[in-house]
């Protein structure tokens, strides 16, 4: 995994195959870890194929040869080069206010080396925009490679302060090379250079003053650069995790989220889906703007206090809403110099963003209290509903046959009428809806939509609930029969907490096993399945997205042991490369498609919403002035800090300490005015509350009782300073699963919780578990001297259980049972 350091930073060795990238919301740089990169500066390719050559002697080096370690910071990325008497440290950063890219090349030489640099010419539009052929060539006087294309302003410098060219591009009738070389000079000793990259869509002058403001002071640029992301790490939710790991990934997929803000000179500033390498084409993986990409992104904004980024996201979406309310699905970097939304399918193709753009509002006008966006987008909001219900099928939901993929877009699981989780968007959409025409003094209104609500949540669970084998339908095929595909995707409508209770603990039963719930993720299919594939985009593979979903839903249904899971496994995904997660996983082992895009947006989201939203149980109704904090902390577990939580009147720090007896939260409100405070954390069914304190007062509390867990709820003022509350308890019992992370290229071997139920007036409890045949499994126990009896494994000591699974052949999974028996 690397070695972390610092507040955030990787470093470890080179892997020659993981994408890099540099990203600011103008211009970026991609490649790989050996050096090959390539620039953007939106929406124009400036140059590919570029790397470093280093002469040494009699030698010529490439310098992919030697790369060695990489460092990974949030404002900036490293590749160090080491031969046997010099070595080069090659900084890639992307200023956040220009629109040019950066490289300082920081060199050490006990014997002279010469550095030079290479690229190929590749001036052109992002796909699929166009404007025939370009040129390049060295104007002397500048100092500066100059590209353009004749009978367009669009310009593009590339050079290095000092650099003389050693050979040009050039084409003849007898030969060519694309390639232009320049040299930096010999160094002996210590020196630096720094490379620039700059474009302009208006004119020459443009690109040499942004190339100029770089080179003149790569230090102050760099340095700013960083500064903003430490102050974005600063301005948005802090958490203080007892696991470094996972405060790793959060603080990384925070950065990650934010470098997909791209501000486009001829669009405007919006979320793009994500960023790879064109291979050799036109189009930098996902670098442009999606719908339901942006409005999934947007909620783990919300819970991360960035109002603005989601904010800026929802409404670059909605602009480009089509005449009948349908919303978008991609918009290219080039779509205003094309006729994108006329010519080609891609525009409005999905039905999902559409509902998903209701929610969205609604998520981030609930966190942030901005009515006022609301209100902005009403007609928007009211002509997407009337699109949706033009769209219904005989069943009463927005469907998805002749509109539009919902999720799954292609393979064996197509054609369906409507899918399961495209139904939970619209009916989730009706409840948005009806909040938001209250926000908006529509009594009327929300009252209507409020019952249509209620009657459509209801008719999804008759529509899509297979009694016969206790989990939800994929989806609903034309001739309107269930399609009896368990899928990862029931568990949308469990974020939205749309589905009964009983059912979705059965459903995430079918999902926990490793079948389904692979050590680095959720398939989208169960490997099982007589359609399953694991290269299959829609059929097999594994999301981080999917995972993610399945973490919170899990948690709002409380079945916390398979959410943190899911969770912990897009946070080691998080830190496998440099920081940025990956699109798409193969189902067999943890190894990205080669289709995948290997810094995906909403993937990093999916870090940062099972955190907030799930573990911590954190919603913030601003609103209403209205906090609610239901925590299922891992058992092992001894605090939580939560930092920065933005409310109306100013930000809340808490502050969450447990033991064997109390459990202790400190509440700092820095604002002037009081905030409701909902505290429900969770308890093993064997715990016992004794009694309760506000502020040294006794308090009351409301017993919410599940299957699995039950939770306290106390409802207080959060006042301005500081609000403290006291728990005691006692009986207190829980588990933790021993967990490998995942290894890139490995199936799974760690072990899953499948199911878990308390009996005998909650002293006993069962768990079901999935392992690997003849694997034994080391728990660790929290309150053990609870335990008096346990059966299906052997207890090594006070601390510890061992589970020994049964046999079986080697690779397999293989059912287990174990009852822990409690005084």
């Amino acid at each position: 995994m690397g070695v972390l350091r610092g507040q955030p930073e990787i470093a470890r060795p080179v892997h020659s195959w993981e994408f890099v990238d540099a990203t600011g919301p103008k211009a970026a740089w991609f490649g790989d870890e050996q050096g090959t990169l390539e620039t953007f500066v939106y929406p124009l390719k400036i140059l590919r194929d570029f790397r470093l050559v280093f002469h040494a002697g009699d030698h010529e080096i490439p310098a992919g040869a030697m790369a060695r370690r990489i460092e990974s910071k949030a404002g900036s990325y490293s590749i160090i080069y080491s031969a046997d008497d010099f070595r080069v440290s090659e900084e890639l950063c992307v200023p956040r206010n220009l629109a040019g890219a950066l490289i300082r090349l920081r060199i050490e030489a006990r014997n002279p080396v010469r550095v030079d640099f290479r690229f190929v010419r590749d001036f052109q539009l992002i796909w699929p925009g166009s404007f025939g052929s370009s040129y390049g060539e060295w104007d002397k006087a500048k100092g500066v490679y100059r590209m353009g294309a004749d009978g367009q302003k669009f310009a593009a410098v590339v050079g290095s302060p000092g650099a003389a060219p050693v050979d040009l591009e050039y084409a003849t009738n007898y030969s060519a090379d694309a390639q232009t070389r320049f040299t930096l000079g010999t160094v002996t000793g210590t020196a630096e250079r720094v490379i620039a990259v700059t474009a302009s869509l208006n004119n020459l002058e443009e690109a040499l003053a942004a190339y100029r403001d770089l080179t003149a002071h790569p230090a102050e640029r760099i340095e700013e650069t960083a500064r903003f992301y430490r102050g974005y790490l600063a301005d948005t939710v802090r958490l203080r995790l007892p696991d470094p790991a996972l405060q790793q990934a959060y603080d990384w997929s925070r950065i990650s989220v934010v470098k997909s803000l791209v501000d486009n000179p001829l669009l405007g500033e919006g979320l793009v889906a994500g960023y790879g390498p064109s291979k050799g084409g036109y189009r930098p993986g996902f670098a442009w703007f999606f719908g339901r990409d942006s409005f999934w992104t947007s909620f783990a904004l919300n819970s991360a206090g960035d109002f603005e980024s989601a904010r800026r996201a929802i409404a670059f979406v909605a602009k480009f809403q089509r005449e009948d309310g349908k919303i978008p699905h991609e918009i290219s970097q080039s779509a205003s110099l094309t006729p994108w939304f006329r010519d080609f399918p891609y525009g409005y193709n999905a039905a999902d963003s559409t509902p998903l753009f209701l929610v969205a509002v609604r998520d981030y006008v609930q966190a942030s209290g901005d009515v006022a966006f609301a209100r902005e987008q009403a007609p928007r909001l009211w002509k997407a509903l009337d699109f949706m219900r033009s769209t219904l099928d005989s069943a009463g939901f927005a469907r998805n046959l002749n509109v539009g993929p919902g999720w799954v877009e292609g393979g064996p699981l197509l054609p369906v009428r409507l899918e399961l989780y495209q139904a939970a968007c619209y009916v989730e959409s009706l409840r948005s809806a009806a909040w938001l025409a209250r926000a908006l003094n529509d009594a009327a209104r929300g009252a209507a939509l409020e019952a249509e609500f209620t009657a459509k949540r209801e008719a999804l669970e008759r529509l899509f609930w297979r009694g016969s084998t206790h989990t939800y339908s994929f989806a609903i095929d034309p001739a309107g029969k269930p399609v009896d595909e368990p899928s990862v995707l029931a568990t949308v409508p469990m974020w939205f907490g749309l589905l009964d209770q009983g059912h979705a603990s059965a459903m995430i039963d079918e999902l926990a096993r490793e079948d389904h719930a692979a050590d680095w993720g959720m398939r989208i299919i169960s490997s099982r399945s007589n359609l399953y594939d694991p290269s299959g985009y829609h059929f097999g593979s594994v999301w981080p997205l999917f995972t993610g979903w399945a973490s919170v839903g899990e948690y709002r249904y409380h079945r916390a042991q398979a959410a943190f899971a899911n969770l912990q496994a897009n946070a080691e995904l998080a830190l496998m490369a440099g920081g940025n997660t990956t699109e798409v996983l193969s189902g067999s082992t943890a190894t990205p498609l080669s289709t995948a895009s290997p810094h995906q947006t909403w993937s990093a989201a999916m870090v940062i919403a099972p955190l907030l939203r799930g573990l911590a149980g954190l919603s913030v109704d601003a609103t209403a002035g209205r906090v609610e904090f239901a925590p299922h902390l891992p058992a092992e577990w001894r605090t939580l800090g939560i930092e920065g939580v933005r409310v109306p009147s100013g930000r809340l720090d808490l502050e969450l300490e447990r033991d064997q007896g109390t459990l202790h939260l400190n509440i700092q409100n820095s604002g002037s005015r009081s905030v409701a405070f909902e505290f429900a954390p969770a308890y093993p069914r064997c715990a016992r509350v004794t009694a309760a304190e506000v502020d040294g007062a006794a308090a009351t509390w409301e017993t919410g009782e599940e299957a699995v867990d039950w939770h306290p709820r106390l409802r207080f003022q959060a006042h301005s300073g500081t609000t403290r509350v006291v728990l005691r308890h006692t009986g207190w019992f829980g588990y933790t699963i021993p967990r490998t992370p995942v290894s890139l290229a490995e199936p799974s071997s760690n072990l899953k919780v499948v199911a878990e139920q308390w009996t005998e007036a909650s002293r006993t409890l069962k768990v079901t578990f999935s392992g690997l045949a003849g694997a034994s499994y080391r728990l660790g126990l929290t309150g053990g001297e609870q335990l008096v009896s346990v059966q299906g494994a052997r207890r090594e000591n006070a601390d510890v259980v061992v589970v020994e699974m049964p046999a079986g052949a080697p690779g397999v999974y293989v059912s287990g049972e174990v009852t822990f028996g409690l005084r």
